[in-house]
């Protein structure tokens, strides 16, 4: 008696195609990156206060500029970030062709090594890339194209004048109002600290004389 004949059984889920990025590391990182942008805009300080001109006065020397530059930019540090953004922002789009440079370079680091499915070599022209080859090139062309066109100047450019707004408000905004109710906190946190500390110190001093 012969036996049944065997049906060939294919996996289709070996057969499917792998999609050429991590899709789970993708979100993953878009995720974090929502999670922190909402953090950070959630510690900015108010605009208003940020403007407001009963605070503005011109420093008296040098280095009280730069004491008040201090002081603002650990107070006003989300503002100023922001700031920087805008202009940065504002220069990439009154010059659409470092724009789309600078997105072109974006995706190329994105889908060709930073995201992309570890079981899926680079093929280009034929030809199959390493890892490390394929951070060489994207290596490469990024310092040719940031360094040797006008992408490398314009992004030096804007990054310069939003610093340089944002030192000049911080050297002629007062900051002795900034500070009061951080303090208070600091110092109560350093009270409590210190109180903690006391009491483990005297606990083990206890334990201690029992052993």
């Amino acid at each position: 008696m012969s036996s049944p004949a065997t049906l060939p059984v294919t996996n289709q889920q070996a057969n499917q195609p792998q999609p050429p990025i991590n899709t789970h590391a993708f979100r993953t990182f878009l995720s974090r990156l929502s999670s922190s942008l909402r953090d950070g805009l959630s510690q900015r300080r108010p605009w208003l206060e940020l403007l407001d001109r009963s605070s503005f006065a011109r420093p008296d020397s040098l280095s009280d500029s730069i004491s008040r530059i201090r002081k603002n930019l650990a107070y006003f540090k989300v503002n100023y970030a922001a700031i920087v953004s805008l202009v940065l922002a504002f220069s990439l789009l009154s010059h659409p062709f470092s724009l789309l440079v600078l997105l072109s370079l974006l995706a190329a680091w994105m889908f060709l090594y930073l995201f992309r499915s570890s079981d899926q070599p680079l093929v280009l022209f034929g030809r199959t890339f390493s890892d490390r080859e394929t951070l060489l090139g994207l290596v490469v062309t990024t310092v040719v194209v940031v360094f040797m066109t006008s992408v490398g100047s314009l992004l030096t450019s804007a990054l310069t004048v939003g610093v340089a707004v944002v030192c000049l408000h911080g050297a002629f905004r007062v900051p002795d109002d900034l500070f009061l109710d951080e303090q208070e906190t600091a110092n109560a946190g350093l009270l409590s600290f210190i109180g903690n500390s006391a009491a483990a110190t005297s606990a083990a001093s206890v334990v201690a004389g029992r052993v």
